[in-house]
């Protein structure tokens, strides 16, 4: 191979980082990084601290040569970068809380990329990725741009429409599904592949297969077995009604229980708040434990315990994208990409995720055809909402941003929409004060 990689990761104080590391040391032989610049803001110049001397630990445990920098000045990071990765969360895990608490008030799901806590992470989010962009555009106007900040579609659909620069979105979701289908199946995880159609975490696997050969309707079949519902619970947290799977002869993405089970998840939400906190809570509370992990100087790996964190397989995906471009692999991934008619009844700018053949001029998506109509309502009106969003991010209209989160299908009564975005405002001033009423 020729040349040396300067990766930057934006976000590189987040705890998912070590992933992150441990993906590139594990490709060292196909991707000759030589530069990782991991920069962070002021308030997480300690993690920051912490996570880049475990990153050299590793590399140097792993006898990889790499130039690991840490810095607060993004410029400096971004500039020549042959990769920019983001993994960024605009106000911190604190933020997440609110997201996820304040809906909550007015009996609505609380999530945080789904339902309103991923429209006020997004709202927060997609001004800083432009002028992320802005800085790629000047500093590596040749880099690409592998997004996994979420709501990662509508974070990518926002960088595709505003800015010039070449993105790839990324989730970990449908890595995560089809390993838990080949540990269903008790198979290698490279004998299953899978046809995804969908958007970002409202992905549907519309056919599955196992060496080539379709076998969705052979594993809906046997949903309903003991055995094999016993093998599920053991392997995935939720277990789809028989009934459901069968009338939908697909397989839902974790994230669709917000849709099709809304008031049961609502329920588990306030019980949970109740009993031990909300997710973000628990999540801050990993997260100490992790941290403090990491700055022992002894640990020079990636702790178990960052799988409880989620985002597993997050390395697996980033890298292996990275590796598929600049080895010019054209190999199949499961990307975030603009729609230009892959599923027809869709948007043609939409920005959707499907499976795509992916070499050094980007990803190509597979074309899809049209979503089901037993989804493609639900696929719509989310992406309707996503648009409406990037357009109140985009233009700082109060009604804007308020139409968009009426649009939300996790909200049903507009008072409950403007309640929730007055309070988001509020919670959020320092980084919301952009949103203003137009006269």
């Amino acid at each position: 191979m020729e040349g040396k990689l300067k990766i930057a990761v934006i976000g590189g104080g987040s705890s998912y980082t070590p992933e992150l590391i441990e993906g590139i040391l594990n490709r060292k032989d196909e991707l000759p990084v030589s530069e990782l610049w991991l920069v962070d803001v002021e308030e997480g110049k300690e993690k920051l601290r912490i996570i880049t001397e475990l990153a050299q630990r590793m590399a140097a445990r792993s006898g990889v040569e790499i130039k690991i920098a840490a810095t607060l000045d993004r410029r400096e990071a971004i500039r020549n970068a042959d990769y920019v990765i983001t993994q960024f969360r605009v106000g911190f895990l604190k933020a997440r809380e609110k997201d996820e608490l304040i809906p909550l008030n007015y009996n609505v799901i609380g999530q945080e990329t789904t339902g309103p806590g991923g429209f006020a992470k997004a709202m927060r989010t997609i001004p800083v990725i432009l002028e992320i962009c802005r800085e790629i555009e000047e500093l590596a106007p040749d880099a690409w741009l592998i997004n996994f900040t979420n709501p990662s579609g509508i974070i990518t659909e926002a960088v595709k429409k505003h800015s010039k620069v070449r993105v790839l979105g990324l989730c970990n979701i449908p890595v995560g599904m089809l390993k838990d289908i080949a540990k269903l199946l008790s198979v290698s995880s490279g004998r299953v592949t899978a046809e995804f159609v969908g958007l970002n975490h409202m992905n549907y696997i519309r056919e599955v297969y196992l060496d080539g050969i379709s076998i969705m309707d052979a594993l809906l079949e046997q949903y309903g077995e003991e055995s094999l519902r016993e093998k599920i619970e053991a392997i995935s947290d939720i277990v789809w009604d028989l009934d459901f799977m069968k009338s939908l002869r697909m397989i839902p993405s974790p994230y669709h229980r917000y849709f099709y089970r809304t008031d049961t998840m609502l329920e588990e939400e306030k019980e949970s708040l109740e009993s031990g906190g909300s997710r973000a809570m628990k999540v801050q509370e990993i997260e100490r434990e992790l941290f403090r992990l990491y700055a022992d100087v002894n640990l020079a790996e990636k702790p178990k315990l960052l799988e409880e964190r989620g985002g597993a397989y997050y390395s697996e995906a980033a890298i292996s994208l990275i590796s598929a471009v600049y080895n010019n692999k054209n190999e199949n991934h499961v990307v975030n990409v603009r729609n230009e008619g892959t599923i027809s009844n869709l948007p043609f700018d939409a920005v959707i995720e499907a499976n795509c053949i992916v070499g050094r001029s980007g990803a190509k998506p597979l074309n899809l055809g049209m979503a089901d109509v037993r989804i493609a309502g639900l696929l719509n009106a989310v992406k309707a909402y996503e648009q409406l969003t990037i357009e109140a991010a985009v233009s700082g209209d109060y009604h804007k941003a308020l139409m968009a989160l009426s649009a939300n299908p996790l909200i049903h009564e507009f008072s409950d929409a403007k309640a929730i975005l007055d309070e988001f405002l509020t919670a959020h001033r320092p980084y919301l004060d952009y949103v203003r009423k137009r006269e």
